[in-house]
């Protein structure tokens, strides 16, 4: 088997190492639930390519988050779930219906500013995939018996819970304020991670563990808050902290190294002064992160 630019030869490609008598050994042990951190890490690695502006990189991680899209329809096509050629069809028919004002027919196009149109396009969607739930023959991956559809879809539900904790904090507080329920100022979320670090104080003090992480947890949803309310995506922020925090270690760590030293021959104070020196570097002030 060749290498190909079609799209059809890495579908066939999955499918062979799913292939029970000659497939990979590996790949036939998978299901939809110990692929799912791969997916989750290859679309972090596309990001991370992205931002190191790495085109060779990024070329790369693209295939392996395609090949995950691949994976998950080659296991759901063996489960008579739905096929590749399904999800293109879905992911065509979206992006078309959403877009009236690029794909639509005259009127659609003069309304492409109609209040609304975007809202009921989307609960139009809602109510097709409920119907569909409904009535296929099962919805469950590992499929189990689908328990009857009845409860009710709450306002925030439509947000994946597997998100990173940070956009998955972001994202529910938008979709929160989206019916009013959200703060106007900045102060009072202020004052709400003085208390909040307040109280991680008190538990910290007392040595109660399990309080201390739900007020860590508190904590940190108020800042993803006061980032929300000036335009912070919290998960960029950190990674580009995280990024500097990396930098600046190298830094020290090659310094001790022309030095002739290692990490661990170097003691707190000449670290903490070798950080000064790559913070000057970089041109961040003393009062700076």
């Amino acid at each position: 088997m060749q290498p190909s630019r079609d799209i059809f030869r890495l579908i066939e490609i999955m499918a062979a190492l799913r292939e029970p008598e000659t497939g990979c050994p590996w790949d036939l042990e998978q299901d939809f639930g110990s692929i799912a951190p791969y997916t989750i890490e290859e679309a972090y690695e596309v990001a991370d390519a992205i931002e190191r502006d790495d085109a060779i990189d990024l070329k790369e991680e693209l295939g392996d988050l395609l090949l995950q899209v691949v994976y998950h329809a080659q296991l759901a096509e063996e489960r008579g779930l739905f096929t590749f050629d399904d999800v293109v069809e879905a992911i065509t028919r979206k992006m078309i219906r959403r877009h009236p004002h690029v794909f639509g027919d005259a009127e659609a196009r003069s309304a492409r500013s109609a209040k609304g149109q975007w809202e009921t396009i989307k609960a139009q969607e809602k109510a097709e995939r409920f119907e569909l739930r409904q009535s296929a023959a099962t919805t469950r991956l590992s499929g189990a018996a689908t328990a009857d559809i009845t409860e009710r879809a709450g306002h925030l539900d439509q947000v994946p819970a597997t998100l990173p904790a940070l956009t998955l904090a972001l994202k529910i507080q938008k979709k929160a304020a989206d019916v009013g329920f959200d703060w106007d100022q900045p102060e009072p979320i202020l004052a709400k991670i003085d208390e909040e670090l307040g109280e991680l104080a008190e538990v910290v003090a007392v040595k109660d563990d399990d309080a201390a992480e739900d007020e860590m947890g508190d904590l940190l949803f108020s800042v993803v808050n006061l980032a929300r309310f000036h335009g912070i995506d919290p998960e960029k922020a950190l990674r580009r902290c995280v990024r500097k925090f990396r930098d600046r270690f190298g830094f020290i760590e090659d310094v001790l190294a022309r030095r002739g030293r290692t990490l661990q021959d170097a003691s707190l104070d000449e670290m903490e002064a070798l950080w000064a020196a790559a913070k000057g570097r970089d041109g961040t002030s003393s009062a700076g992160g």
